[in-house]
């Protein structure tokens, strides 16, 4: 508070102080030094001899915090309480929420369910997931990621067989997104029967060759097991 030539700091100000001050002065830091400062300046005549006043005020007072700190607790906690829910948050294109959320938010409920986190949509595309549980919490995120993953060309995915024709299988390599392995597709040689190579539900490794102008998936079995006969053994 200055008056003329005449000064007062205060350390440590209530929101009355701070109201009724001509200088608002945040300092923050560590034992090594300064890491963020903050100054309102409501008058003029502010020497630099007051301010640098202010900052070895701050210095004892950051000093005398961080030694009442240490004697709560020496170091920073390894984990935070099991109590405490992990928090962790991605960001969907707003053109796939409508995805998350599924319809009458059935996709969103059964996340929910599967997961036991608690799973929350804005309407930026922002969705943040949380659980005491870690792994509940990562579980739910990696499941929201998988909706809204665009299929790439090129990529290889694992994926579960949803149906088997006699002209090929249909795969499921993200939830909700199928693709059709061709008869021709599954294997080096001829494949008479299908059934003969997968089974409905077996789990699959497949990659994607093509999306038609149908936006219809096409997968290959055989390109994944050409890709791995060229590899070296380790």
């Amino acid at each position: 508070v200055m008056e003329g030539e005449k000064y007062v700091l205060l350390t440590d100000i209530l929101g009355v102080e701070d109201a009724l001050g001509d200088m608002d002065f945040k300092v923050a830091g560590t034992r090594e030094g300064i890491t963020a400062l903050h100054l309102d300046i409501k008058t003029s005549g502010v020497t630099t001899s007051l301010i640098g006043e202010a900052l070895e005020r701050a210095k004892k007072t950051r000093l005398f915090i961080l030694d009442k700190m240490s004697q709560a607790i020496s170091q920073p906690r390894e984990g935070i309480s099991s109590y405490a829910p992990h928090i962790l948050v991605t960001y969907v294109k707003q053109d796939k929420i409508g995805a998350v959320i599924g319809p009458r938010g059935k996709t969103i409920k059964g996340i929910i369910e599967e997961t036991g986190a608690e799973v929350n949509v804005d309407d930026d595309g922002k969705v943040s997931v949380s659980s005491p549980d870690k792994a509940k919490a990562g579980a739910a995120l990696e499941m929201v990621k998988r909706i809204t993953e665009e299929v790439v060309v090129g990529k290889i995915y694992k994926g579960k067989v949803a149906r088997i024709m006699n002209f090929g299988a249909f795969v499921e390599i993200l939830p909700g997104k199928q693709g059709l392995i061709h008869v021709s597709q599954l294997a080096e040689g001829f494949v008479k029967n299908v059934s003969d190579v997968l089974k409905e539900g077996q789990e699959v490794e497949v990659k994607v060759i093509e999306i038609d102008d149908q936006k219809r998936i096409n997968l290959s079995r055989k390109a994944v097991l050409q890709e791995k006969a060229k590899k070296p053994e380790a």
